[in-house]
């Protein structure tokens, strides 16, 4: 507003006015992941994706200390796996129930990126602290990635079941019932 106000009140206003910016921002680019990128190639693009994912399995495997974040990138992964597997055959029967889980779908895979490449910043710390770099801001790295496993992707699983719920109850009221 450029001015300053003794009420405070149009702060509120103008920090309420970010959740309709967020939301319309959000629904859009869930609805674009799932109306459009994953049905334009019939979701291989996410299968490629997931491989190179898995990918890092291997790595992790190497026992450098992380079956924690090993355990729950899988587990994330293969909630993502089954989420798009739902999405792709749900999407030509019921394009309403695909629409409705896109914005969980959109968290899920989200979520699950973002622990794979902190699994990948987890790797690339043990191989600084192997060559002797910055012991502190390595740890800091791995101890980061395995707060990221632990806390942040055990999320994908819960989101795995709202997705494959779809539209059971996002569209259960009439709109006079609003």
């Amino acid at each position: 507003m450029g001015f300053i106000e003794e009420t405070g009140a149009s702060q509120y206003l103008r920090d309420a006015r970010i959740a309709t910016i967020y939301e319309g921002t959000t629904g859009i680019q869930a609805a674009d992941l799932v109306g459009r990128k994953l049905t334009m190639d019939n979701g291989v693009a996410m299968a490629a994706l997931l491989a190179e994912m898995r990918d890092v399995d291997s790595l992790l495997a190497d026992g450098a200390g992380f079956a924690a974040i090993r355990e729950h990138l899988a587990a994330g992964i293969q909630a993502l796996e089954q989420a798009t597997a739902w999405v792709l055959q749900t999407i030509g029967q019921d394009q309403d129930a695909a629409l409705a889980a896109s914005v969980s779908y959109l968290m899920l895979t989200g979520y699950v990126c973002g622990g794979w490449q902190m699994a990948r910043a987890a790797l690339a710390a043990h191989a600084g602290l192997t060559a002797g770099g910055d012991e502190a801001f390595y740890r800091g790295k791995i101890a980061t990635a395995t707060f990221y496993a632990e806390q942040i992707l055990p999320k994908a699983s819960a989101l795995l079941t709202v997705v494959r719920s779809g539209a059971s109850t996002a569209f259960a009221l009439t709109e006079d019932q609003f």
